[in-house]
């Protein structure tokens, strides 16, 4: 039988300083997620690193630097139709499995439940997608380094004659 590996000594600071890394990591991903179902532009670009970032969204499309990622999320989230906004975003990210690396960096993978309404489609999409994310701290925040996807499934329908939407955004 073999015994089990002796767990490393870390003093109490360490380990509310480990915590605290894995709380900000949380809210950074929340923060851009609200950033996304927000149509905030400004506050979505400023969850990744300055220079570098690599993006992969499956079939959204891959991007090198977070500049590229905002430009389409401007032309795609931003777009009107008829002075209303044409997608409909809501995002719902789960269990994060969040793994600190040291040095200022870190790992996650998160479940996300994503849906959208395109409302000149006139589709709903619901998708389970897992990410795989790296972060970093730059500048003294926990930053997006890279974040690559992949889309469990996806199911899109037509919305219903008759449907409507109430809101701020309707």
């Amino acid at each position: 039988m073999r015994a089990a590996p002796a767990p490393s000594v870390r003093t109490l600071e360490e380990r509310v300083a480990a915590l605290e890394a894995v709380e900000a990591i949380k809210a950074l991903k929340h923060r851009y997620l609200r950033a996304c179902d927000l149509k905030d532009a400004e506050t979505l670009r400023d969850c990744f690193v300055a220079e570098g970032a690599s993006i992969d969204y499956g079939p959204a499309g891959a991007f090198e630097g977070a500049d590229l990622l905002t430009d389409l999320y401007r032309k795609v989230a931003l777009a009107k139709h008829d002075g209303r906004y044409v997608v409909l975003d809501m995002h719902h990210a789960v269990h994060p499995v969040i793994e600190l690396l040291g040095d200022g960096r870190a790992k996650g993978a998160w479940t996300l439940r994503f849906r959208q309404v395109d409302r000149v489609e006139r589709t709903e999409k619901v998708s389970a997608i897992e990410y795989d994310d790296r972060y970093e701290v730059e500048d003294g925040r926990w930053l997006i380094r890279s974040s690559h996807v992949k889309v469990l499934w996806q199911l899109t329908r037509p919305l219903p004659e008759g449907f409507s939407i109430r809101g701020a955004f309707a």
